[in-house]
């Protein structure tokens, strides 16, 4: 029990004392007021465009506590870019505990929610539209997979940590540009098991590596990944394209468990540090500086040409891909004509 009291305590210390530069913001959406901390460093005085970062917390967790577990605003002040940490509702199949929701056919679906929370943001602030990214710990990584999957024509990057994919994601993912991906996964995780979650022959989540295989096949990457020792307890793989454009890693923690490495569990790597080092490599378009590979989401062929944007018959640039002809342009004045039928 003084286990448990000390441990509060120091997550409340930390919470007062680190939150201070945060601006606590509320949207209304779907009927009820929702939350979220902004973070704008010194630098951004609104003549330039500046990248947009969304942290998500874990299941049952909040953003205050979580900001104070994942502080990256020290990298935002460096690396100057815009930090999100929004609020789950709450979720009534759950005693109303704070969780991340996207379950389609239901009653609530969380990705609407951070399109419009873009919008209120991209409204207030100058924000790179080509430069949104989300990472998040647990059910947190959980919607970030849901976002680079659903919310993928506005979501460059993304970085789950310790969490793999939900089963079957050819049946919710559907990615229209190549999606830089990096997982953080312990092998020890008693919570996201690392090699999947299957409960009385169902399977709920698919292992780390039929995740990675997954979003290497989507990225047109050799499906063979490259291995480097970080460290005794970490490993990094690396799934790159035939020209050497690098899209999906995994830093694998030997031994590691449900943690955040550098907050809580392995301390050999720092998670606010790799995840901004990979996803700042990406924009819209893919692997920055590298020629791309974009993906054709009516029969997975591909070519080498890059998405430029996506426009409705009105030529007005969309966001809902879904049940409605769609033309994608590209770089080299190519156009395609699309449905996804959903």
């Amino acid at each position: 029990t003084k286990k448990i009291i000390s441990f509060f305590i120091f997550i409340t210390t930390l919470n007062v004392s680190y939150a201070q530069g945060y601006i606590s913001e509320t949207i209304q959406h779907d009927g009820l007021i929702r939350e979220y901390s902004i973070y704008v460093p010194a630098s951004y005085d609104g003549t330039a465009n500046f990248p947009l970062l969304f942290n998500l917390h874990g299941g049952g967790g909040t953003n205050s506590v979580w900001q104070a577990s994942s502080d990256m605003r020290p990298i935002a002040d460096t690396a100057d870019f815009i930090l999100v940490y929004p609020q789950a509702r709450p979720d009534p199949s759950d005693g109303n505990s704070f969780n991340w929701i996207s379950k389609v056919p239901g009653a609530f679906d969380d990705v609407p929610f951070f399109s419009s929370l873009i919008d209120t943001i991209a409204s207030n602030y100058q924000i790179d539209q080509n430069k949104i990214y989300a990472c998040g710990y647990s059910l947190g990584g959980d919607m970030t997979f849901e976002l680079g999957c659903k919310l993928n024509n506005r979501i460059a990057a993304i970085a789950p940590v310790a969490r793999t994919m939900q089963a079957n994601p050819n049946s919710f993912c559907s990615p229209v540009h190549p999606t830089g991906v990096l997982t953080i996964l312990g092998t020890d995780d008693f919570v996201s098991i690392y090699n999947g979650i299957v409960f009385a022959g169902i399977e709920y989540y698919i292992s780390a590596a039929a995740t990675h295989r997954y979003w290497a096949t989507h990225n047109n990457c050799d499906t063979t990944a490259t291995v480097n020792i970080v460290s005794p307890s970490v490993e990094r793989y690396t799934w790159s394209t035939a020209s050497g454009c690098a899209y999906v890693e995994e830093l694998k923690v030997i031994g590691g468990g449900h943690d955040w490495p550098g907050s809580f569990g392995n301390m050999t790597i720092d998670a606010n540090i790799e995840i901004w080092q990979f996803v700042s490599r990406y924009d819209i378009n893919g692997l920055i500086g590298c020629i791309t590979t974009s993906i054709n989401v009516n029969n997975g062929q591909t070519d080498n040409k890059q998405l430029i944007k996506i426009v409705d018959l009105l030529g007005r640039e969309s966001k809902d891909l879904k049940n409605q002809l769609l033309f994608y342009i590209y770089n080299d004045g190519t156009v395609d004509k699309k449905i996804i039928i959903e």
